[in-house]
């Protein structure tokens, strides 16, 4: 099978693109895994987290990718619930223990034995991956396989940093950074919450413009102040500076979900923060750590019933290098989908 692969980590660059298209064997399914002829594939800013080792693999080489759709080619002797022929995706949780107090709790994105699609085991940018039987989701067939992939990830983490937010409708909701996951977001809370204001800070033009088409009820660089403080934020944004700057905009007893796995080092990662503008009157910072298989079951069955129908552009399998110096250098509009087939 062809599949871009990761052989060493690297900053990527034009001159240092870090993907190589290769011949693997087709892997063999276990005997509660499944086979899946993948067709399409979401680009991820954590691929970048990933190349760049701030999330590394746990091996390498390694095939990234984990907003996979695919079609079941094989099955192991075990799987009981999913037939050949069957299309199903593939999110960022790969496998847990099942067996631990989160696990049991439905809490496995907590699980210590917490294992990532793309990073701890190979991922969708391939022609054929496996996975456990028990870590594959039925696709909803509104969704064409392009329009899916982005909902495994961007949209399954958006759904997560919203809960976690404690939303209530006729409050102000932040969100900082406009890509794959808050576009979805905003989605959301408007189809939710009717009657809740969405602030939208991104630092592109073009991104604040398509957050305004998208019903934003307000759009501004990350730096600016809105016309009202905000009951809570979510930052998607890859650096330190939106946290701080997204602080200040909160009001008293105000929540911030970091939805990231990661945090770039940038120049301005230093910045203090000033206890009385930013943390006192009692506001919180709380991370989004991975997601749960409820999470990604839930989200699809709220998006069919949405009919969220995401924004997507479009690459071949050769030009996931590409596709990745696109989304570092923040040309985004929407979700990144690498088509395998």
């Amino acid at each position: 099978m062809k599949a871009m692969v990761l052989n060493k980590l690297c900053n990527l660059t034009e001159n240092q693109t870090p993907l190589t298209l290769m011949e693997l064997p087709v892997p063999v399914p276990g005997d509660k895994e499944l086979l899946l002829k993948v067709s399409v594939c979401g680009v991820c800013h954590t691929e970048l987290d990933e190349i760049e080792g701030r999330t590394p693999p746990s091996q390498l080489p390694r095939v990234p990718g984990h907003q996979v759709v695919g079609r079941v080619e094989a099955i192991g002797r075990k799987v009981s619930n999913i037939k050949i022929g069957d299309r199903v995706g593939v999110a960022w949780i790969f496998s847990a223990c099942e067996t631990c107090k989160f696990c049991l709790a439905g809490n496995e994105n907590l699980c210590e034995s917490f294992e990532a699609t793309g990073r701890d085991a190979n991922g969708g940018y391939a022609q054929y991956m496996t996975v456990a039987e028990n870590f594959a989701y039925p696709v909803p067939a509104v969704f064409s396989d392009a329009q899916a992939a982005p909902l495994l990830c961007a949209g399954a983490i958006g759904y997560r940093s919203l809960q976690l937010t404690g939303l209530k409708d006729g409050q102000r909701l932040g969100l900082t950074g406009f890509g794959a996951s808050a576009h979805l977001v905003l989605k959301m809370v408007k189809y939710q919450y009717p009657n809740t204001d969405v602030y939208v800070f991104a630092r592109s033009a073009g991104e604040r413009e398509f957050a305004r088409e998208l019903g934003a009820d307000w759009a501004g660089d990350t730096t600016e102040h809105p016309p009202h403080k905000l009951d809570s934020i979510i930052d998607t944004t890859p650096a330190w500076a939106p946290i701080v700057e997204g602080l200040a905009n909160l009001e008293p007893g105000g929540r911030l979900v970091i939805n990231a796995i990661r945090k770039e080092n940038d120049k301005r990662s230093l910045l203090k923060l000033d206890y009385p503008a930013h943390l006192w009157q009692e506001k919180e910072i709380k991370s989004v750590a991975n997601i749960t298989r409820r999470d990604v079951k839930e989200f699809l069955n709220l998006a069919a019933k949405m009919n969220i129908k995401p924004e997507v552009q479009i690459f071949a399998l050769e030009q996931a290098n590409e596709a990745l110096l696109e989304l570092k250098a923040g040309k985004i509009r929407g979700a990144k989908v690498l088509k395998i087939a």
